[in-house]
């Protein structure tokens, strides 16, 4: 079995898998301060209470766009898994071209979420990741990262109204009965909810005509994939695990490697 790690700026979400099947996934915060030790027993017991057992662990992939825990959390697999982490970065196989002006200004996840979404659905493929940011992935039909977009996720949004104005609250991001809100709580949920439709909505098309890809894939994952993805047919699959197959495909080219 092997462990798949996808730290993110939120969560850190963890999957298992057998050969290619995920048979656990579980999360735990990641913007809390924590000790290699805190980081190995945490692990250890979510493993154990999903009937995972520590010694059927071979290997370790980690993804990470939080470069100050990465100490502790690789501390932490080394002595409590006895497995040196396998860390995406610079020099990793993944079989995807970066061809944009900064190659190595592209986020770990996101090169994941191309190679999962490349493997599964072919290309040309666009990958959105409904994550703490949102953020839009091109994949050519020849499997090259050719273009990103990066837009504040809703919870970045969500949490703009209410920390910077004086009289909003907090509210439950879900979109309500109406767009016709009469009420501030349903106003704001309209705002968010509608205002993310439709900004995906968008550069989708535009993408589409830029690029000049008219087959184009659109896949979306992430916390709040599945509630836009439900209100839009511009978008193809929500796929809720494709960081974390990415991941699995990622340690599988450079194990072989």
């Amino acid at each position: 079995m092997i462990l798949v790690i996808d730290v993110g700026n939120t969560n850190i979400t963890f999957g298992v898998f057998n050969k290619k099947k995920l048979v656990t996934t579980f999360r735990m915060m990641s913007n809390v301060s924590r000790t290699s030790d805190e980081y190995g027993i945490m692990i250890t017991s979510l493993l154990t209470s999903n009937d995972v057992a520590t010694a059927d662990i071979d290997g370790v992939i980690i993804a990470s766009v939080v470069p100050n825990l990465m100490h502790a959390l690789t501390g932490a697999v080394s002595r409590y898994l006895e497995t040196k982490p396998m860390v995406v970065g610079p020099g990793t196989k993944t079989g995807i071209k970066i061809v944009t002006e900064n190659p190595r200004e592209i986020g770990a996840d996101r090169i994941v979420d191309a190679v999962g979404a490349f493997e599964k659905y072919g290309g040309p493929v666009l990958v959105i990741d409904f994550g703490t940011a949102t953020t839009y992935d091109l994949v050519t039909d020849k499997g090259e990262f050719a273009a990103g977009i990066t837009a504040p996720g809703i919870r970045i949004s969500a949490k703009a109204l209410w920390n910077d104005t004086a009289k909003l609250p907090e509210v439950e991001i879900k979109k309500p009965k109406s767009i016709l809100a009469q009420e501030t709580i349903s106003s704001m949920q309209a705002g968010l909810v509608y205002g993310q439709i439709g900004q995906t909505e968008y550069i989708i098309k535009c993408v589409k005509e830029e690029s000049g890809f008219d087959e184009l894939k659109v896949v979306s994952t992430g916390g709040l994939g599945r509630l836009i993805s439900d209100e839009t047919d511009m978008i193809d699959v929500y796929d809720p695990s494709l960081t974390l197959e990415g991941l699995r495909l990622i340690y599988e080219r450079n194990a072989k490697k």
